[in-house]
């Protein structure tokens, strides 16, 4: 194997039985309904290709957030607009800046693509260190906001002063913004080194089609675009993407619910004897009552699971749960009070 790749595991991958999954952030009201349709009513010309940069697709988000065209680049996942961005703005042996505790993949991408990470705690609090990312020797810094997995959204004012002041490509990671209330998509041409990431995957539920996208101002979008890999968005997806930008009532509906049910799995969790962590986004960030992997190992006995982050350095005993309906936070409470009894 290549020298970098060489500590590499496998991703989670776990092995299913029909259990509740509240692991993995996705949206828990099931299929966007405007993809679904799309899927049903339409048939392709398979031995055509997709469109080479997915226009349509950059079109009707271009249209959406009052943009332009050239502002997008859009792909399979924003896992590949972050590989993209490691292929198009770093060399080998290059320095990246990440938060810790963040997303797990980024190291993964740094590496992948021949550089080094280096890392930066976050506070106490789980809010950016900015002055030891400005410092850090990196051409990329990147964080999600919000946060994951830690669920809270970074402040803004921290964002905007190391877009200021690093000398380099500032990556903000949006997944799970539409749960939240700040975004800078609407602002990339104010900076010359911003690049924001979007996704199919959790408030839209297309998950299983790999439909991703990266916002920037039209510069660095141009360079993105000879990078990426051309067809790498089949047409299905973004067909299916254009017909869920088109209705927002989804994501409306979708969030509303998220910001009903969690202050109440915040507060049974806490009556259990959780203690959680403030939350942004349609997660929640614990620290466990009993030992994390008796906890996890027992809701999974029990046909539910969620995502262990208990043996990581700044969440120790720690796991994180989706914000589920009434019923699956209502069934995630019980399994998890027989998981804690049965410990004491």
């Amino acid at each position: 194997m290549r020298e970098t790749t060489r500590d590499f595991t496998r991703y989670y991958n776990p092995e299913l039985h029909g259990e509740l999954r509240l692991d993995t952030n996705t949206n828990v009201l099931g299929s966007n309904p405007a993809a679904e349709k799309y899927l049903r009513e339409n048939s392709w010309n398979l031995n055509g290709y997709p469109n080479t940069y997915s226009d349509g697709l950059r079109q009707a988000l271009a249209e959406l957030y009052g943009l332009e065209t050239d502002n997008i680049i859009a792909g399979n996942g924003s896992d590949e607009m972050l590989d993209v961005v490691f292929k198009t703005f770093t060399n080998m042996g290059d320095n990246s800046v990440v938060p810790v505790p963040s997303y797990t993949l980024y190291d993964y991408f740094v590496k992948l693509n021949g550089g080094k990470v280096n890392e930066v705690d976050l506070t106490e609090d789980f809010q950016l260190d900015v002055d030891g990312i400005v410092r850090s020797d990196a051409k990329v810094a990147i964080m999600p906001s919000p946060n994951n997995p830690t669920g809270n959204c970074f402040r803004r004012k921290d964002i905007e002063e190391i877009l200021s002041r690093f000398d380099g490509i500032v990556v903000v990671d949006e997944a799970y913004t539409e749960y939240a209330d700040e975004s800078f998509v609407r602002r990339v041409e104010e900076f010359d080194n911003l690049i924001v990431l979007r996704t199919f995957s959790k408030a839209y539920a297309m998950a299983a089609l790999r439909i991703g996208y990266a916002v920037t101002n039209k510069s660095l979008a141009d360079m993105m675009l000879c990078v990426k890999i051309p067809y790498s968005l089949n047409m299905v997806s973004e067909g299916a993407a254009i017909a869920a930008v088109k209705d927002q009532e989804f994501i409306r509906r979708s969030v509303a619910m998220v910001k009903e049910q969690r202050p109440k799995l915040d507060a049974g969790l806490r009556k259990l004897g959780f203690e959680t962590f403030p939350s942004d986004s349609n997660f929640i960030l614990a620290r466990s009552p009993v030992d994390h992997k008796v906890l996890v190992d027992g809701l999974k006995q029990r046909g539910v699971l969620i995502r262990d982050f208990g043996a990581k350095r700044r969440t120790e005993n720690c796991v994180r749960t989706t914000v589920g309906t009434e019923k699956d936070n209502r069934l995630l409470l019980e399994k998890a009070e027989e998981v804690i009894s049965g410990c004491r």
